[in-house]
């Protein structure tokens, strides 16, 4: 018989265990404290433990019957969500940790396809659309985790909320769109909201003249 892991137990250390329990009791977790600074929580078959220590920056995916409720809950209890590509939710639990969830994959249409090195589809073709474009440098301007220069070429688009952009190499783009909040893929098409709304204002003259 072919021998492989059984079973799985993520861990999350976490500065408070009851505050961080409350958290995740809004993605349908229950529990109580073992009174050695661990918290077991379960949800269905699946479990979670949390260890009181110093927090390590982590991020967890988690597959959810309801994105919509599971949202309301979060942002009724004081917990942001934003909204990234591919239908995924993203907030931060109250030790920094990043919490990535979308719909389960019984109650949901088929994932985006990944390519064999793991990285979504919608990122592949993200890049594959940069690369026909002129004005992308010439190198990846993100780096590594300890600010260390990167020389792979830059692929893909980054951007924010707040109108900030880079450019990176898929490596540590991936990384970006997981642990930089608010961060989502850029593009240069012609689609965006500038269009938009030119030919929103451009359709009432068409029927006029239509008409």
């Amino acid at each position: 018989m072919r021998s492989g892991v059984q079973a799985q137990m993520p861990v999350l250390y976490v500065g408070d265990a009851d505050a961080a329990g409350r958290f995740y009791a809004l993605f349908g977790y229950t529990g109580q404290p073992s009174g050695d600074g661990r918290f077991h929580l379960r949800c269905g078959e699946l479990t979670l433990l949390l260890v009181e220590a110093t927090p390590v920056p982590a991020a967890l995916y988690l597959h959810v019957d309801d994105v919509a409720a599971t949202t309301d809950r979060l942002v009724a209890a004081g917990h942001p969500v934003d909204h990234v590509p591919g239908g995924e939710c993203r907030t931060i639990d109250p030790d920094g940790n990043t919490i990535l969830f979308s719909p389960s994959p019984a109650r949901s249409a088929p994932a985006p396809q990944a390519e064999p090195d793991g990285r979504p589809s919608h990122v592949r073709r993200a890049a594959a659309v940069a690369a026909r474009r002129d004005g992308a440098p010439g190198h990846c301007q993100i780096g590594g985790p300890r600010g260390e220069p990167c020389a792979d070429p830059a692929e893909v688009k980054l951007a924010d909320s707040w109108g900030d952009t880079v450019w990176g190499c898929l490596t540590h783009a991936d990384e970006t769109l997981v642990n930089a909040r608010g961060a989502f893929l850029a593009t240069e098409d012609s689609t965006g909201l500038a269009a938009y709304l030119t030919a929103r204002r451009t359709r009432p003259e068409e029927a006029a003249v239509a008409g």
